[in-house]
């Protein structure tokens, strides 16, 4: 019996038939209710300082110091991390005999592959100087965007959406120095937490997550509508919505206008955050909340390929740092970060000029050749908790396997010539 495709490290599954659309409607409010997400810590310190007077409260905060005991890996969890990875590799290899090619085993689909700029500006705060923060620069970086799903689906389904961003040329003792060339990569995801936010969780769903995979199209966007339907009720009411309602109610917005987040936790040098890209530059601030139009199987990729044929973008990259581990855990990737606690505040600025963004040479590169991995930096930024561990070996074992099946040489590039135009 064929293992079907399931996904790690992207976002909450649409769910499948058998009367899930109708558990959501009756129960979501009261779930949902519990914890909804604070549109003001998503738009950053901006909306923070909106609530401050005088000096910004932050500059009074106690940030928690870094040291390993943060982490608490989870009972058994060699025994769940081996099954887990099991089961994306079968689905990974049932979705290259259904292609005859191999595809990442989670956001599988890119819609652009784009090369641009990271500056760290010279006057951050010393507690924001960390890592490859710590001094001021400019960096290459190579960006995908993508969705979530663990094969190629009609961008017609609504799915969480993916930036990754790999940053050149970043000095510091190596996570992954078998990975060659110096490069920092960041994951993120267009919104804040994982509705599987620990490895039991995480297995507890596999069942529904295959199920899904099997669902029709037009199943897949009628519980996306029934979950936007609930959220709209819950926040209506002045709920909070939780991590599983938020990935399920998904929408088809340009990905442009998304703010992104890493989701898990990370080591931030001497402290711990979790990081935040947001539009920044009017070009793209104005496609926030903007549905893409047309369907199909490119509607994403046109849509962001006619942005850069014209206009650039930039973004601003922000750093939410810990202040309290029990309100602000790392262990539960699902657990909100309150931006009451600690704003998120900008860190970067990432520039992008227009550009062709997936040519055929590009595609080829990004889709075969180029790899992301949350374990490809400095140890400065090492990934935290259950999911991100996980990650460390699922990413291995999908980069080996499609290299390997597509007979594509396993590379890190080192300057933004590498990567084709």
């Amino acid at each position: 019996m064929q293992k079907t495709c399931v996904i790690l490290g992207s976002a909450a599954p649409t769910l499948a038939a058998g009367g899930l659309a109708d558990r959501l409607r009756r129960g979501g409010v009261a779930a949902g209710a519990a914890r909804q997400r604070d549109e003001d810590g998503v738009n950053g310190v901006t909306a923070y300082s909106r609530r401050s007077v005088g000096i910004p409260e932050f500059f009074a905060m106690t940030y928690l110091r870094y040291d390993a005991s943060v982490e608490s890996p989870a009972e058994d969890e060699a025994r769940l991390t081996a099954e887990i990875i099991e089961h994306m590799a079968a689905s990974n290899r049932c979705a290259f005999e259904r292609h005859r090619h191999a595809i990442r085993d989670a956001h599988a689909k890119s819609h652009a592959i784009l090369k641009g700029e990271l500056t760290v500006p010279a006057d951050l705060p010393p507690e924001l100087r960390q890592g490859l923060f710590a001094a001021p620069g400019t960096y290459g970086v190579v960006a995908r965007l993508s969705s979530a799903h663990s094969d190629i689906h009609s961008d017609a389904v609504p799915a969480p959406r993916g930036f990754a961003l790999k940053v050149m040329g970043v000095p510091g003792a190596r996570l992954s120095p078998e990975l060659g060339a110096a490069n920092q990569d960041f994951l993120m995801v267009n919104f804040p937490e994982l509705a599987f936010g620990t490895l039991q969780k995480y297995q507890q769903l596999l069942g529904l997550l295959e199920a899904n995979a099997q669902a029709p199209e037009a199943l897949q966007r009628l519980v996306a509508a029934t979950a936007r339907g609930v959220k709209d009720v819950v926040q209506a009411v002045g709920g909070r919505v939780g991590a599983t309602l938020d990935g399920l109610a998904r929408d088809n917005h340009h990905p442009l206008g998304e703010t992104y987040h890493t989701q898990g936790a990370l080591r931030f040098g001497d402290h711990v955050a979790k990081l935040s890209l947001a539009p920044l530059s009017a070009d793209v601030t104005a496609l926030t909340g903007q549905p893409v139009s047309g369907d199909g199987f490119s509607a994403l990729r046109d849509a962001i390929a006619e942005h850069f044929a014209a206009q650039g973008a930039v973004y601003e990259l922000r750093a939410q740092l810990c202040t309290d581990l029990a309100a602000m855990p790392v262990e539960d990737a699902a657990v909100h970060w309150d931006p009451a606690l600690s704003p998120h505040r900008p860190i970067a600025t990432l520039r992008f000029a227009p550009q062709p963004v997936y040519g055929p040479a590009r595609q080829v590169y990004g889709d075969d050749v180029l790899s992301f991995n949350p374990w490809n930096g400095v140890q400065a930024h090492q990934p935290l908790g259950q999911i991100m561990r996980i990650r460390r070996a699922a990413y291995e074992r999908s980069s080996r396997f499609r290299h390997d099946m597509n007979a594509r040489p396993r590379v890190e590039p080192t300057a933004l010539t590498d990567i084709p135009d």
